[in-house]
């Protein structure tokens, strides 16, 4: 999609993300799909179901992105969040592989989600649905969220990551002699095939075995709502990273994405006047859903004012998940009310806020930001933080049933 202008080129991508997240909520609402209960499934019922349809997500979405990487409709080197991007070590002219922050990032999200009833994306499918407990877990995650990245670089004092969590857990990095943060460029190493070609038989072959996986269940493939909600989810993403590394400016002729527009040429053409994004170097970077870090946005964009620079695509997502939710809730008169239980309830969601908010930064992304978006790029620290949200919530729920029946 080309524009004369960076405006009409923003507004299509915020628009594209409201469009693609409303049907994402509405998808997800009807259909139930939810991580947490994916999990709790497995492990308290072994029931396989929503789990599989979550790996249907994934192995969706992966396969969207290597195949199009393939035959070069997009690449996804640099993105937000950084998911093949390791710290480059000026000093020991090395790459770091932060897997300290993956483990424990992923594990407090996993209980915390747990905790909370739901991940990030199920909470807005919550508040879409009239749950107001939601509400408040939504509040404390945008505040840390906030604080803890600093979207739209407001803090003078740096953010709570920079002072309390990268002293201690960059020492726990792994020095690489390259930047092999996907399976493609780990497998590549030196020389030989690209990484771009290694990508694609590494996504076909975990494909495949994927998609065996999950269709050899005879419950599974009878299942239409399972099956619905991990293809439209997984398509979401690739649609989402197709838009925002497709819209492009037609500069002199030149077309230029809307990050390399705003970097080089923004204060070279644009008037004093104009409604200059905040920090849009980062924030126009090819990007596709996750949910705690835009949850912070929100907290950020509302600050402001409303002001309409502090607009992001991660903004209109939120929005859109919670438009989308509503609407089918209403459609389908699943309009509901619903209170915190007792006090306990109330600091057990509290809890699973504060856990979801620091560990959703500290790994990077959610369920749906690591586990699925994060997956579609084959990062090792996505698959990473994946694998130990799934431990974190498998964990706390054996607990929670063991207290439950000593009770």
């Amino acid at each position: 999609m080309h524009f004369t202008d960076f405006f009409s080129a923003h507004w299509a991508i915020l628009w594209s993300s409201f469009a693609i997240s409303l049907v994402m909520g509405a998808v997800v609402n009807k259909t139930n799909f939810c991580t947490m209960g994916a999990v709790s499934d497995w492990v308290n019922m072994g029931d396989t179901g929503r789990l599989r349809a979550w790996l249907l997500a994934a192995t969706t979405a992966m396969l969207g992105v290597v195949i199009l990487e393939a035959l070069g409709v997009f690449e996804l080197q640099s993105s937000l969040p950084p998911y093949r991007a390791n710290m480059y070590d000026a000093a020991a002219s090395t790459y770091q592989f932060p897997w300290g922050r993956f483990v424990l990032g992923g594990f407090m999200f996993g209980v915390g989600m747990t905790l909370a009833s739901g991940c990030g994306n199920k909470t807005l499918i919550r508040i879409g649905g009239g749950n107001i407990k939601s509400i408040f877990v939504f509040i404390v995650i945008g505040i840390i969220a906030y604080y803890m990245v600093d979207p739209y670089k407001q803090l003078e004092a740096g953010t709570w990551y920079q002072n309390y969590f990268d002293p201690w857990l960059k020492h726990l990095a792994v020095n690489l002699s390259s930047g092999q943060s996907d399976l493609g460029s780990l497998v590549r190493g030196g020389e030989g095939m690209s990484v771009i070609s290694l990508r694609l038989i590494i996504g076909l072959i975990m494909g495949a075995g994927l998609l065996f996986f999950i269709f050899r269940s005879a419950d599974y493939r009878s299942n239409f709502d399972n099956i619905l909600s991990g293809l439209v989810i997984g398509a979401a993403v690739v649609a989402a990273w197709y838009v925002t590394t497709k819209t492009m400016i037609n500069s002199d002729g030149t077309n230029v994405s809307l990050v390399s527009f705003y970097v080089d040429q923004w204060d070279l053409v644009m008037s004093s006047d104009a409604v200059k994004p905040q920090n849009g170097s980062t924030n126009l970077l090819p990007t596709s859903f996750t949910f705690i870090s835009p949850i912070g946005q929100v907290y950020g964009y509302v600050m402001s004012g409303l002001s309409k620079s502090f607009l992001t695509f991660g903004v209109m997502s939120v929005f859109g998940v919670l438009v989308g939710s509503l609407l089918w809730s209403l459609i389908s008169s699943g309009f509901r009310i619903e209170w915190f239980a007792s006090f306990k309830d109330f600091v057990m969601h509290m809890i699973g806020a504060v856990l979801m908010g620091f560990g959703g930064v500290l790994g990077l992304g959610c369920t749906v930001g690591q586990a699925i978006t994060g997956v579609s790029t084959l990062a090792l620290g996505s698959l990473l933080t994946f694998f130990f949200i799934v431990v974190g919530s498998a964990v706390t729920m054996k607990v929670q049933l063991w207290i439950l029946m000593r009770e």
